[in-house]
């Protein structure tokens, strides 16, 4: 036993003097062994400087090690703010845009007192137009969490700075995006916020334009919606009344013409419906209608045709 005693004893100081052991320093503060290679430096600034150095050297990887050890030594520093923000950087000069995103918003929300916020603002809002303009939503081949992320941000860019230069923006551009993924409603609701929380913005006028394009689009859902249709149309009216010099407006009446087309259609087939049910003075009063409020649709022609063959049957 006294021999394998001080074979132990042996290999124990051996171990102790190896070159890997040199690596590991008795820290009486924290009464813990640390490896330099892996701790932080003594103070935040240090840290911060370092991570610095390699961000610049456009050593991104070990930049991004660094920060997060600054981060995890020194959360509650001002130094630890720009860290967050560099890491931002980091993931933004790799081309990661939505994770550039999520350490952006972090400095937002763990360090609100970070001059950078309205750089971060800005820098988010242009995100969002990249993937509301078609940005790949795909990191290694795999999809990113959310179905648009274009309207996870500008979600984030209104509630960071309701009233900010961007907030108008952000709002319009929100409707966009959820208009883009056929969410009409929540679209509508969204345009419908810049008119009502932005009414002197630039953004106003074409809301009212989305908010009549998101009616028409309701309308020619799987089924008819003549209601819609309808609000649809008083909206388009109302957009072209009062912009009549708009680029939009010549859009918006040729929405009005299809709409036109679409409810002429539908109370011709009304028309339809009672003529076969030999309801014949009905069917007289909607083909009546079709040639009255519609009289340049190719409705009317029709709806006058049949007209004749029911003035044949009497």
């Amino acid at each position: 036993m006294r021999r394998i005693a001080v074979i132990f004893i042996i290999s124990f100081f051996v171990l102790s003097s190896s070159p890997a052991y040199a690596y590991w320093i008795w820290t009486p503060k924290t009464g813990k062994w640390t490896n330099p290679k892996t701790a932080a430096k003594s103070t935040p600034k240090e840290q911060f400087d370092v991570a610095k150095d390699f961000y610049d050297a456009k050593k991104y990887d070990d930049a991004k090690r660094e920060f997060k050890k600054l981060l995890k030594a020194f959360p509650k520093s001002a130094e630890s703010a720009e860290g967050q923000y560099y890491l931002g950087l980091v993931e933004d000069e790799e081309g990661n845009i939505y994770d550039a995103y999520l350490a952006y918003q972090k400095v937002i929300d763990k360090y609100p007192f970070s001059e950078r916020i309205p750089q971060i603002i800005e820098r988010e809002y242009k995100i969002g137009e990249e993937f509301l303009s078609g940005a790949k939503r795909k990191v290694m081949g795999v999809s990113l969490p959310v179905e648009n992320p274009a309207i996870e941000i500008f979600t984030k860019v209104i509630e960071n700075s309701t009233y900010g230069p961007l907030a108008p923006a952000a709002q319009y551009k929100l409707g966009l995006a959820l208009k883009g993924v056929l969410r009409y409603y929540e679209a509508e609701d969204a345009f419908n916020k810049v008119v009502s929380n932005y009414p002197d913005s630039k953004w106003a006028a074409p809301a009212k334009f989305q908010i009549a394009s998101c009616r028409a689009a309701v309308s020619r859902g799987p089924q008819y919606d003549q209601g819609a249709a309808g609000e649809a149309k008083e909206k388009f009216e109302e957009f072209v009344k009062e912009h009549p010099d708009a680029v939009l407006s010549a859009e918006a009446q040729k929405n009005i013409e299809l709409l036109n087309e679409k409810e002429a259609a539908s109370d011709y087939s009304i028309a339809r419906f009672y003529e076969k049910q030999k309801a014949f003075d009905a069917a007289r009063i909607y083909y009546n209608d079709v040639i009255s409020k519609y009289p340049n649709s190719p409705w009317a022609i029709k709806a006058s045709e049949k007209l004749q063959e029911l003035e044949k049957k009497k």
